[in-house]
């Protein structure tokens, strides 16, 4: 990839190319720190990951893939482990200085609306719990359309159920949980063919209705846990957890759908 091309509305610093705009997101200040220290030990990246890799493999774009408010490019280190060019767009400086310690070559600190990429010029496109930080996602849906080549892949990762709705969404600045059939149906609406869509983490609804939603709409855990719960929640495996990875991994490895859990995964082409 000529990666010139993308940059030429941006200046370098240290290795990472920053958009002279900076518009305010809708995720914690502290957000990617507090991933940076969960990312390596947690079993949730650790499975998303493996599940977004299977996907790509399925499907795989045709040159590289923009990460799209990829954090601390802990997925685009994954995808770039399976020979597939990544290119970091993250808006926070934290996550591109972490994603450097990553040694990921290609950082660029921006909103992808303030990078200065032209129409019609990116192959592939990843947005890995990403969209339900817009309050307009039909609105941030179409602006990666625009972006896409014809045919370009689309690759998300989004939380399930409005009925799993908790605190911790809030906290987290989201607007939306999603399912997959509102998912294909924005998606098809904006020209995009649906080549796989699947939930994953089929366990995990129980829990977070259990220990997430139903306390938060009694009032209670207001305030967002502190770092201990957080690593010992992510931390948390064992051999049936490790069982049922395996057998999700499985079924997307095959292109089959999972019918149930904490979140959903989607594969689409632009049309």
């Amino acid at each position: 990839m000529n990666f010139d091309l993308y940059t030429r509305s941006l200046s370098k610093k240290e290795g990472i190319w920053y958009a002279s705009e900076k518009r305010s997101i809708s995720y914690p200040d502290d957000g990617n720190e507090l991933c940076y220290q969960l990312e390596e030990n947690s079993f949730w990246f650790k499975h998303r990951n493996n599940c977004i890799v299977e996907l790509i493999k399925n499907f795989p774009p045709n040159g590289s893939l923009f990460d799209i408010g990829g954090g601390n490019g802990y997925v685009a280190k994954a995808i770039e482990s399976i020979g597939i060019e990544p290119v970091l767009v993250e808006p926070g400086e934290r996550g591109c200085l972490n994603a450097r310690k990553r040694n990921l070559g290609n950082i660029i600190c921006s909103t992808l609306e303030d990078a200065g990429f032209e129409k019609k010029s990116i192959p592939a496109i990843g947005v890995f719990d990403v969209v339900e930080h817009f309050e307009s996602d039909i609105d941030f849906l179409n602006y990666i359309h625009s972006y896409l080549i014809k045919d370009g892949m689309l690759y998300l990762t989004v939380p399930s159920y409005n009925f799993l709705w908790s605190n911790e969404d809030n906290d987290a600045g989201h607007h939306n949980r999603y399912t997959i059939t509102s998912l294909n149906n924005k998606l098809g609406k904006l020209g995009f063919k649906i080549e796989f869509a699947s939930y994953m983490f089929s366990i995990l609804p129980i829990p977070i209705l259990l220990f997430r939603s139903l306390p938060s709409w009694l009032g209670m855990n207001k305030k967002s846990k502190d770092m201990n719960n957080k690593h010992s929640e992510h931390g948390k495996e064992n051999r049936l957890l490790s069982k049922l990875w395996a057998w999700e991994l499985n079924r997307i490895r095959q292109r089959k759908t999972i019918q149930f859990g904490g979140s959903c995964l989607v594969a689409a082409r632009k049309l």
